[in-house]
């Protein structure tokens, strides 16, 4: 069962452990990583870095990364970096020429993996944080991002301040920004919860990609709670799964680090995750019941959460009926609780946060306060003209399960309303976006726009054609490559418009950036924007 508390001497340090290279290499060898030690042995490390504008003084740097540059070690020793992680060359883990070129006298640790060692180095440099932090960590195809701040929310309202490392937010106690990995890199990742202890918070809540899963960021990390809300079709590229299995069989690994395994037990391939589930010492699984559309086979799985007469609200949110069953499948409790954000979906997200809470020992008062309160920033915000006759809804659905999902949502919740779609897709990753995003936003909307978002190295025309390209026969689109001209110029014309309408505004949500080459420059976000354009 959780941890009720964490006693002071299970809580790691404050201060960042002083390590010599020597100890570092007894830590990989241990998990048969080969390793040498060019230059001083004893050199002293204090804290890592992957990234050279982060260094501190004292610092392993590591070597690594597509966008990696020779360069970037010579700045990361300008700033103080004591020493530096590389992947070797051959089968006598060589020094890579071009590192020795920019830094021939710092001592460097040479590993046969850099990926797997920096992952295995980082809790030892960060002084095992883990050790005083409950770890919530939380999967799926669509709302990580929800659920996170569901839970965090509820934390909130229980009186625990809660670290948030996510795709919107990084929120460790002593860093706050946008994200740009939904899971960060080893180094960064130990560092957040270094930070969260130092901040004296004992909760974490993060978001697990498939890619940290796949490699190895997460390498390590042991949770609490695991949490698998859905699986769908997403992140299939030649740099990312190159197909469904691989994506599907990274989700599942995060059964293999978790004490207790939380389970929606109407995802599809049920059976498969609750196998993997069994890994775990605990599994807790949770259904919305009577949902539509769903096939009869996910019914049979039994449940100890269910979320039960779903009812609108007129403030927009949804109120539900939280059941728990005891072993002996009788009720042990009923509990009325009400959402403050809408879409019909998101009971399903709440749901889950509901159970983690549970799990963790927070009461209902503190779960129905969290969820009242409850925004996520750039999720189902709701943006509305004067008059009511345009709507406008920000999210940051941006892959096939979430398309529809929302969709179909916003199809049943708003009948009577011409539906307009503005979004992109981004670049070098998730190719298969291109071709489903179209698909399904072409069954549901009455006029697409195609816009950027994220073009990281590609030009911003060629993945909109592509988008165009997809677009189903007789679907009437358009393209506009500049996202805040298409945001104003969309809205406008629907204000102009005589029939009321809702604009979809999908996948960047209150991002005020965009990745365009290795920059990512401020915008101004599609939330701002609307707020500007229909709200004045």
């Amino acid at each position: 069962m959780p941890k009720d508390s964490l006693a002071p001497s299970d809580k790691c340090s404050t201060a960042l452990p002083l390590l010599t290279l020597e100890q570092l290499v007894l830590a990989l060898e241990a998990q048969d990583i080969s390793v040498r030690i060019v230059g001083d042995p004893s050199r002293v490390v204090s804290g890592m870095a992957i990234d050279s504008r982060i260094v501190e003084p004292g610092n392993l740097f590591v070597c690594k990364g597509a966008a990696f540059r020779p360069a970037f070690l010579g700045g990361a020793i300008e700033d103080g970096a004591a020493a530096y992680m590389c992947e070797g060359v051959g089968a006598e883990l060589g020094v890579p020429s071009e590192l020795l070129a920019v830094s021939p006298l710092t001592p460097a640790l040479v590993v046969s993996d850099v990926r797997r060692a920096m992952a295995i180095v980082a809790p030892t440099v960060y002084g095992n944080p883990e050790k005083g932090l409950h770890i919530v960590g939380i999967t799926g195809t669509k709302g990580k991002s929800t659920v996170a701040y569901m839970l965090r929310s509820i934390f909130s309202a229980a009186g625990i301040d809660a670290s948030i490392l996510g795709s919107i937010e990084t929120d460790d106690g002593f860093v706050h920004e946008e994200s740009h990995n939904t899971t960060p890199e080893a180094p960064d990742l130990w560092r957040h919860l270094y930070n969260t202890t130092r901040a004296g918070r004992d909760h974490m809540v993060m978001e697990v990609s498939s890619q940290g899963l796949k490699y190895d960021r997460v390498l390590g990390l042991p949770l609490e709670i695991g949490c698998f809300l859905n699986i769908g079709r997403d992140h299939i590229s030649g740099v990312e799964h190159p197909d469904f299995e691989d994506y599907f069989t990274s989700k599942l690994r995060i059964f293999d680090q978790c004490s207790i395994a939380v389970v929606n037990a109407r995802t599809e391939h049920v059976d498969r995750v609750l196998a993997a589930a069994a890994h775990a010492d605990q599994v807790v699984t949770f259904a919305v019941e009577h949902a539509q559309g769903q096939p009869d086979d996910r019914r049979t799985v039994e449940v100890q959460f269910s979320a039960t007469d779903i009812a609108q609200l007129p403030t927009g949110g949804l109120a539900f009926t939280v059941r728990e069953r005891a072993s002996s499948g009788q009720t042990a409790c009923a509990e009325r609780v009400e959402l403050g954000m809408p879409g019909l979906f998101n009971v399903d997200n709440a749901l889950a946060a509901v159970v983690m809470a549970r799990l963790l020992g927070v009461d209902y008062d503190s779960i129905r306060a969290g969820l009242a309160q409850i925004r996520v920033p750039g999720r189902m915000e709701l943006v509305s003209s004067a008059d009511g006759k345009v709507l406008a809804i920000v999210d940051y659905a941006h892959n096939e399960l979430s398309f529809e999902t929302l969709f179909k949502s916003v199809k049943a919740e708003y009948p009577d309303r011409r539906v307009v779609a503005l979004f992109g897709a981004p670049g070098g990753k998730a190719q298969e976006r291109r071709e489903a995003l179209p698909r399904v936003a072409g069954a549901y909307a009455d006029h697409i726009v195609y816009t950027e978002e994220d073009p990281a190295h590609e030009r911003v025309e060629d993945i909109c054609a592509e988008l165009a390209s997809n677009t189903p026969a007789g679907v009437s689109h358009e393209v506009i490559l500049d996202r805040e001209q298409a945001v104003r110029q969309v809205l406008a014309s629907v204000l102009a418009a005589a029939e009321r309408s809702v604009v979809l505004l999908l996948a960047k949500g209150d991002e005020t950036r965009q990745h365009r080459g290795d920059e990512y420059p401020e915008v101004k976000s599609d939330l701002a924007i609307a707020r500007e354009v229909l709200e004045g």
